[in-house]
């Protein structure tokens, strides 16, 4: 049910629930609803997420509480997952009884009307809604809320939900983790290893250290170490400001992250930000709400760039960011690993001794009191860390709180669930077109005096859409293909579109929008001889997404380029589009919208284990690439013979000091992408 522009209730307080004790947490502390992953499809597989069974004893509890719960599908979709995928939705609407499903990859959008999902279809950050036209087309598609991005500031939050239609609603972060790199724009992990944060799998490697210049993390720069961690972002809070989100339009949930957290990080933030609702003019009442989310244990918190007149980068590489709450150093004595916590440590408080990367990493349950500031003698059982490692609180299980979760579980043990049974169906997808294309859809060759061969005439001849670019000849204009920013943001939005209709007047009808929201720039009626392509940063790999983009005008489109061998090589023949792909050229790990503390663009930094990369910046945002660049030119006869079209070659002007990179450009080509 949609909420009208005059906003007339209270936004929901929506909470994370990574285990059973989190979601009982989240009810107890009054949360009007909570959203949750399952065993696949869920943006956060390294969560203990539930299984069906689960879904649907806390569902019917939640219901009891007047609680809604959102399952989260928020994952790219392969080829050979869709029915699986289908079947998963036929359960959770005839055996869960949840009240809506987030989503990335819009062949859910099909999936949950073949399956006759009744809840509702929210399209989650990864999907990359950031501008005001791409929420019209995004409704129109059948979706019912939109999460906004985390990069908004308040006056772009206001102009998303002024510009909201009236049957879509608008969801925002207003607490916990943020990612430096925009969502749904972050291959980072992947590019490492194949574990994409499309699918769920991200390693973080935004939170390591990264050492400056591009030698090896052994090695010294200019007789001394620089290493931080430039990408590792402090907790959001909107805390005291969210009252200003009260009276925004269509604005009707305010969202916590945290589902890798736990019990009491739940309760109290759910509490305090219920608080604030609540009471937006009770400065008793923020005070209190305050002194709440200090106990919350998260990361040191920051607006990020909600204030417009005070935007924060929202790192510091001088600190400490890993999750949790940072209680102190560890020491070396007699061999013995000791602690003097900043804070009063209790029985059951549950520590994480290091970072994720670190070797040494390991968590400590605390056993007996230990007072603030008193040294004492941590007894590990895996390999010491070393002296001045840093300890973080966790989790902490007070006694208070764990009487609550006793009596939420004991109403839970009262329901039985509902039956789970397999669902067989078989989704009948869409009937592929490979070797199907438009005489027009002929790229012309990027080669002088209009040589060609097999392989060079499918390559495309693009520019980025930018003031500089469209300067050129009308003529070349006319031929060459304009591609659209992967991110376009709300006060971006007119700029764009006035370049974009320049160049229509002008008679150019050849562009890549890379995301599917940006089709919303162009008439509904497209002419004869007009060619939208969904570009490769729309995360395109499996047939019912690129269904609906036909639906919507899109000629032909670009596979993802995450993709490992067998899933691109087995996308033509199923897809209803003309299919191209990114053979070479610098691909970005990730495009942010942050800034940088620390790093210089154009300047090369390194990783722990000495890959090298750098940063350019165009327009509000800073991409960073990797010192090798994708090249898939031994693979392109392959790709040709599955049914691939045409090509593109993403250039950049590399830094003069970077250095050549030993190591193949295939991506995930020659691995898999888990």
């Amino acid at each position: 049910m949609t909420q009208d522009s005059t906003h007339t209730k209270r936004p929901e307080i929506l909470a994370p629930a990574g285990d059973k004790s989190c979601f009982l947490a989240a009810l107890a502390a009054g949360a009007n609803a909570i959203y949750l992953g399952l065993k696949n499809f869920s943006a956060r597989m390294e969560a203990e997420n539930f299984s069906l069974l689960e879904v649907s004893r806390l569902t019917d509890l939640a219901h009891q509480e007047g609680a809604r719960v959102y399952i989260t599908l928020n994952t790219m979709l392969k080829k050979d997952e869709l029915n699986q995928a289908y079947r998963l939705l036929r359960r959770l609407e005839t055996q869960a009884g949840c009240d809506g499903i987030i989503i990335q990859d819009l062949a859910f959008i099909t999936l949950a009307h073949e399956a006759n999902f009744s809840g509702g279809v929210f399209l989650s950050t990864l999907a990359n809604v950031t501008h005001p036209k791409a929420l019209t087309l995004a409704a129109n598609l059948g979706c019912q809320r939109v999460i906004l991005p985390r990069e908004l500031s308040i006056d772009e939050i206001r102009s998303m939900g002024e510009a909201c239609p009236d049957n879509l609603d608008l969801e925002l972060f207003v607490h916990g983790a943020l990612c430096y790199c925009v969502s749904g724009r972050c291959y980072w992990s992947s590019y490492l290893g194949g574990k994409s944060g499309l699918r769920g799998r991200c390693v973080q490697p935004c939170r390591r250290l990264y050492q400056l210049g591009a030698t090896a993390p052994s090695q010294k720069s200019k007789g001394r170490e620089v290493k931080a961690r430039y990408f590792s972002c402090q907790d959001l809070s909107i805390d005291v400001l969210a009252k200003t989100l009260l009276d925004i339009p269509h604005l009707v949930s305010w969202k916590i992250e945290g589902r890798k957290k736990g019990p009491h990080y739940v309760y109290h933030v759910v509490k305090a930000y219920a608080m604030l609702r609540d009471n937006p003019e009770d400065s008793a009442a923020k005070r209190d709400a305050l002194d709440i989310l200090d106990l919350a244990l998260g990361r040191p918190s920051t607006h990020a760039r909600f204030l417009p007149q005070k935007t924060r980068i929202p790192t510091d590489p001088s600190g400490v960011t890993a999750s949790g709450l940072f209680i102190g150093l560890t020491q070396k004595v007699d061999n013995q690993i000791q602690l003097k916590p900043k804070i009063p440590l209790k029985p059951q408080d549950y520590l994480r001794i290091g970072s994720e990367e670190d070797k040494f990493h390991q968590t400590f349950r605390v056993t007996y009191p230990m007072p603030k500031g008193k040294v004492q003698t941590l007894n590990l059982k895996m390999t010491p860390p070393p002296a001045g490692t840093p300890v973080f609180l966790i989790d902490r299980r007070e006694k208070e709180l764990v009487n609550i979760l006793r009596t939420y579980q004991q109403k839970l043990t009262n329901i039985s669930g509902r039956e789970t049974k397999e669902v067989n169906d078989v989704l009948k997808l869409p009937k592929g077109s490979i070797g199907k294309r438009r005489s027009d859809m002929r790229v012309l060759a990027n080669i002088p005096n209009g040589k060609e061969n097999r392989a060079s005439s499918q390559h495309m001849l693009g520019l980025w859409v930018a003031p500089k670019t469209i300067q050129i000849s009308r003529p070349v204009a006319r031929r060459v293909f304009w591609w659209l920013p992967p991110v376009i943001w709300p006060d971006e939005e007119k700029k764009i579109q006035n370049l974009v209709h320049g160049l229509w007047q002008d008679g150019c009808r050849h562009y890549v929008c890379n995301a599917p929201w940006q089709r919303a720039l162009f008439p509904d009626e497209l002419p004869d001889g007009a060619d939208l392509v969904a570009g490769p940063f729309c995360n395109l790999a499996n047939p019912l997404s690129l269904d609906i983009l036909k639906s919507q005008g899109f000629k032909a489109a670009f596979a993802s380029p995450e993709l490992g061998r067998e899933d691109l090589l087995a996308l033509p023949k199923a897809s209803p589009l003309p299919l191209g792909f990114v053979i070479s050229g610098f691909w970005p790990v990730g495009i942010s919208r942050f800034g940088l503390l620390g790093l210089k663009t154009n300047t090369p930094f390194s990783s722990p284990k000495g890959e090298v990369f750098w940063i350019r910046d165009y327009g509000q945002n800073s991409w960073i690439y990797p010192a090798w660049p994708l090249d898939f030119k031994d693979k392109q006869a392959e790709l040709l013979n599955a049914g691939y079209c045409f090509f593109a070659t993403i250039l950049e002007n590399q830094p003069q000091n970077l250095p050549v990179a030993n190591r193949p450009g295939h991506f995930n080509y020659d691995g898999q992408l888990i």
